[in-house]
């Protein structure tokens, strides 16, 4: 393995876990951002208000998209083994 191939190899596992975590992170933060409108709206500044909605909505996005994760993780283990 050459340098470039190690250099391509890494490039492509950054790619692969920005796009394998993107799911979750935007779940977490679209049921952030909704909690805290919800908090300004309501007054209630309540630390687990926020907190619990969304562990709850990130859990239930990694059991949605696991499979897909999975998928996208071995196909790039694929590609590091070679031929």
């Amino acid at each position: 393995m050459t340098e470039t191939d190690l250099v391509e190899l890494v490039r492509e596992a950054l790619v692969a876990g920005g796009v394998v975590l993107a799911p979750v992170l935007l779940a977490g933060l679209t049921v952030g951002l909704l909690t805290g409108l919800v908090q300004a709206a309501t007054g209630i500044h309540d630390a687990a208000v926020g907190l619990v909605p969304r562990l709850l909505v990130t859990g239930i996005a990694v059991a949605w998209t696991l499979p897909w994760m999975v998928d996208r993780m071995a196909d790039l283990f694929r590609l590091a083994a070679g031929p």
